[in-house]
């Protein structure tokens, strides 16, 4: 493996499974891995055949955060990290149009919360521990926390942590609203795969309508989201996918999906 980590892709039943890989670092990010990542979320968003996303992290910890040496030029030059072959898993700038589960375990500190958080459903091993200490190390959140969190958690929630960069637990982070189960250490990678099976038995044109309805809904206004439900029902109704699912449903059998 590269001293720069690396993240590992594989396909199988419609799940684009995104493993990030410096366990060595305790996963410290380094600007290859973030590309990498990038490039990745890129695929899953283009690639009619997958449906639905999975992101991991190898090893203990999910990350340490940023490793600040390898990102100081671009921070102090302002350089972007993303290029046009790449797709920002912040997603500051869009989300990936597919759903993404993603998987946390042990040490998740800034840019892991970050990233989870930009995920749709997350599941977290009871040993996970979160912090967002950017402001100890003289910096601020850059990728999507200062957002995020008064979203997930609500403005006083969001407050206690973000200005006091403390370390809380999985519990804490299911009861705001930052993760959706607790699992037992070493299982939250095959229940994260278990919740993206279950998705991909949907149509998954209709997930992503949902998904970018709601998005739009929260990110840009309520009136984007909600303008969006008849015309994307009108469309949803033209396809094959809708045909299939009326007869599985009036057959009484379960639906064979195309993406169609």
């Amino acid at each position: 493996m590269s001293e720069q980590g690396q993240v590992e892709v594989t396909f199988q039943d419609r799940i684009l499974h995104m493993h990030v890989d410096r366990a060595a670092k305790r996963n410290a990010f380094t600007p290859h891995m973030l590309q990498e990542l990038g490039r990745a979320f890129k695929r899953l968003d283009e690639d009619s055949d997958a449906w639905v996303g999975v992101l991991t992290f190898a090893g203990a910890h999910t990350t340490s955060g940023l490793d600040l040496t390898a990102f100081l030029p671009a921070m102090q030059s302002g350089t972007p990290i993303f290029g046009d072959t790449m797709l920002d898993p912040h997603a500051l700038e869009r989300p990936c149009r597919k759903p993404i589960v993603c998987a946390v375990q042990g040490t998740t500190y800034t840019i892991g919360i970050e990233l989870m958080l930009a995920c749709d459903i997350a599941i977290a091993a009871s040993d996970a521990k979160f912090s967002q200490l950017e402001p100890t190390r003289g910096i601020t959140p850059m990728g999507g926390a200062t957002l995020r969190f008064v979203d997930r958690a609500g403005w006083g929630n969001a407050m206690y942590h973000l200005l006091r960069c403390d370390v809380f637990d999985a519990q804490r982070a299911k009861d705001i609203g930052f993760v959706q189960e607790i699992v037992e250490p070493d299982r939250q990678v095959e229940r994260a795969l278990e919740i993206a099976r279950e998705i991909a038995k949907n149509a998954p044109l209709a997930i992503q309508a949902a998904k970018k309805a709601a998005w739009d809904g929260v990110m840009i206004n309520p009136k984007a989201g909600i303008d969006q439900l008849v015309p994307n029902q009108m469309a949803l109704m033209k396809t094959a996918d809708a045909m299939e699912g009326a007869m599985a449903f009036m057959q009484r059998r379960p639906a064979e999906f195309k993406g169609q």
